[in-house]
C-alpha cells in the first residue's frame, strides 16, 4: 500500500542530514502541506550546525527544497513546530535546540517565508530541547508555548518551561507560575492534549528516565501532576488517538512499556485515568527500538490503526485495529527498508484523499528522509467526529461568548488532524446565520468566539468541520440565554 518514492518526489537528500523531528502544514496558503525537517546534532555531542529543511509541495507531492530562501536557518534543532502566533491566519514556527542554545521563533509572512523575531518576542533562555508545543493552555483566544528542556543536553535534567503569548506572538516566561517545579531527565517528547474531557488541554511529557509526567490544566493554564498513569521506561514519544471509539483519548508510547522497551498502550476511562492495555498489541516484543507512532484509518473502516517508526534493524511496523482497540502487526503494507526513523507522520501529500507516511531520520546506519505514497489504499470518505461542544457558564473578559469543540478525526499528529474549515455558526433569536472561523487551541480542541449580545435574547449554535478530504460533520445544535450567562458571571 505504501510505496518509498523518495529518489522522485524528495530533493536529492543532503548526505550529512541528521534529521530528528518533521512537521506537517500548509505554510504558503496554497491548499497543498509542505514538510519542515528539524535537522543537526549527533546523539551525544553537538556536531556541526545543520540547514532546518523546508520542502514546499507543488500540490501533487512532488517537493521542492526552499530552505534557504524561506528560512535560512542553521543550527542544532531538535524540535519544529508550527501555530499561528499572532492570530493572523498563517502558519509560524518554532525551533527549539539541543547542547543549551536558544530557541528560535519565525514569522510567517503569509507566503511561507520566515523572519527570525527571535530578540523581540522570546525570552533569552538557553535551553537542551528535544521538543516544544504550541497550545491555548489558559484559554484566552491566543497560543502559548510549552518547551521541554535538559542541561548541557537533552538527556540531562532540567525544568520545562510554559511561555504565555501577550495575544501578539510575544511569549514571557511564566513557568513558576504554572508548572511544577521539578527536574526531570531524558525529556524526549511533549503531546498535549485534553484527556478528561473539559475542554482544557493537558500536557504529557515523555521521558526516556522513566520518569514521564501527565500535568492536569485547572482552566486557568496553572498545571497539577495526575498520578493517574501507569508506569512506562525508556520512552522517546507520545501519541494521542482514540483507540476504542469511545470518545476519549488513548496513549501510545513508543519504546516505552515499563520493563521492557515494547510499545505501551494506555486506554483512558474518559476522566484522565489510564489503565495498561500494551498486550493489545500483537507482537509486542520490544527491543525494536522504536522512535515514534501515528495513528491512521488506512482501511476506512472508522478505526485508527498504528505505524511505528523503527531505528537501523527493523522497517516501519503497521498494525491494524479490530475496533475496540486490539492492534495485530500487518505484513507487506509498506516498502520495507531498514533504516534509521526517528520521527514518522501521516498526511494526504498528494492530494488524492489517502493518507501518505513521511520519517525523518538520523542519529546511526543508513538514513535519509522518506516519502512513502499511498497507492493503493482506501479513500477518505469519513467525515469528523464531533465529539462535544462547549456551553459557557460566563462571558470571557472581553464580554464575547468563548465556544469551545473537541474533534477527532481519521489520523493523528502533534497538531491534530488536518482540516479545511472549523466553523461556528449562530443566530440571535433565529435571525440570520452568522459564520465565525474556528481556531487550533491544542490537541482535539477548537475555540471561536461569539460577539457580546444584549441581556435577553438568546443564542442559538453549531459547529461544523471539514476535513482535509473535504468530508463535513455539523455538531449539536445548542443555545444560551443572555440573561442567564451574564447572571452567571456577576453582572445583574
Amino acid at each position: 500500500m505504501f510505496q518509498d518514492q523518495t529518489s522522485t518526489l524528495f530533493p536529492t537528500p543532503a548526505a550529512t542530514d541528521f534529521s530528528n523531528q518533521l512537521t506537517i502544514g500548509d505554510i504558503d496558503g496554497d491548499n497543498d502541506l509542505d514538510i519542515i525537517f528539524a535537522n543537526g546534532g549527533n546523539f551525544f555531542n553537538a556536531g556541526n550546525d545543520q540547514p532546518t529543511r523546508i520542502y514546499r509541495n507543488n500540490g501533487t507531492g512532488t517537493f521542492t527544497d526552499v530552505s534557504q530562501a524561506q528560512l535560512g536557518f542553521n543550527g542544532l534543532v531538535r524540535g519544529v513546530e508550527l501555530g499561528d502566533i499572532d492570530g493572523d491566519g498563517d502558519l509560524d514556527m518554532i525551533l527549539v535546540q539541543d547542547f543549551d542554545r536558544q530557541p528560535h521563533l519565525f514569522n510567517n509572512n503569509g507566503n511561507g517565508v520566515f523572519s527570525d523575531v527571535t530578540n523581540t518576542q522570546l525570552p533569552v533562555m538557553e535551553l537542551s530541547s528535544s521538543r516544544a508545543q504550541f497550545a491555548d493552555i489558559d484559554n484566552d483566544g491566543d497560543i502559548d508555548l510549552y518547551i521541554a528542556s535538559g542541561q548541557n543536553n537533552r538527556f540531562g535534567c532540567g525544568q520545562n518551561k510554559i511561555l504565555i503569548n501577550d495575544g501578539t506572538g510575544a511569549f514571557s516566561d511564566e513557568t513558576a507560575l504554572r508548572h511544577p517545579l521539578e527536574n526531570l531527565c531524558e525529556n524526549m517528547d511533549v503531546s498535549i492534549a485534553d484527556i478528561d474531557g473539559d475542554f482544557d488541554l493537558d500536557i504529557r511529557v515523555g521521558n526516556r528516565a522513566s520518569n514521564s509526567r501527565l500535568y492536569l490544566n485547572n482552566g486557568a493554564g496553572i498545571f497539577t501532576l495526575s498520578n493517574n498513569m501507569p508506569n512506562d521506561s525508556t520512552c522517546y514519544s507520545y501519541d494521542f488517538g482514540d483507540v476504542d471509539g469511545d470518545g476519549d483519548l488513548d496513549l501510545l508510547g513508543a519504546n516505552a512499556r515499563s520493563g521492557s522497551s515494547a510499545e505501551a498502550l494506555f486506554i483512558n476511562d474518559g476522566n484522565g485515568s489510564f489503565t495498561d492495555a500494551s498486550n493489545q498489541i500483537s507482537p509486542n516484543p520490544g527491543g525494536d527500538d522504536d522512535n515514534d507512532s501515528k495513528f491512521l484509518d488506512l482501511d476506512n473502516d472508522g478505526d485508527l490503526d498504528l505505524i511505528i517508526a523503527s531505528l537501523s534493524a527493523n522497517a516501519e511496523k503497521i498494525y491494524l485495529n479490530d475496533g475496540n482497540g486490539n492492534f495485530t502487526q500487518a505484513q507487506n503494507l509498506i516498502t520495507g527498508i531498514a533504516d534509521s526513523s526517528l520521527d514518522i507522520m501521516v498526511a494526504d501529500l498528494t492530494g488524492d484523499g489517502r493518507l501518505d507516511i513521511v520519517t525523518a531520520q538520523g542519529e546511526s546506519g543508513s538514513f535519509i528522509n522518506r516519502i512513502y505514497i499511498n497507492q493503493m489504499g482506501a479513500i477518505d470518505t469519513r467525515p469528523p467526529r464531533i465529539i462535544t461542544t462547549e456551553r459557557p457558564a460566563s462571558t470571557d473578559s472581553l464580554g464575547s461568548y468563548p465556544i469551545r469543540v473537541a474533534i477527532l478525526d481519521d489520523m493523528s499528529s502533534d497538531r491534530g488532524f488536518f482540516t479545511q474549515d472549523i466553523i461556528l455558526h449562530y443566530d440571535i433569536d433565529g435571525g440570520v446565520e452568522q459564520a465565525i472561523t474556528m481556531f487550533h487551541s491544542g490537541g482535539q480542541i477548537y475555540r471561536g468566539l461569539i460577539p457580546v449580545q444584549v441581556s435577553g435574547t438568546t443564542i442559538n449554535y453549531f459547529v461544523t468541520a471539514v476535513d482535509f478530504a473535504g468530508n463535513m460533520a455539523t455538531g449539536q445544535s445548542q443555545s444560551i440565554a443572555i440573561s442567564e450567562l451574564i447572571f452567571n458571571n456577576g453582572f445583574e
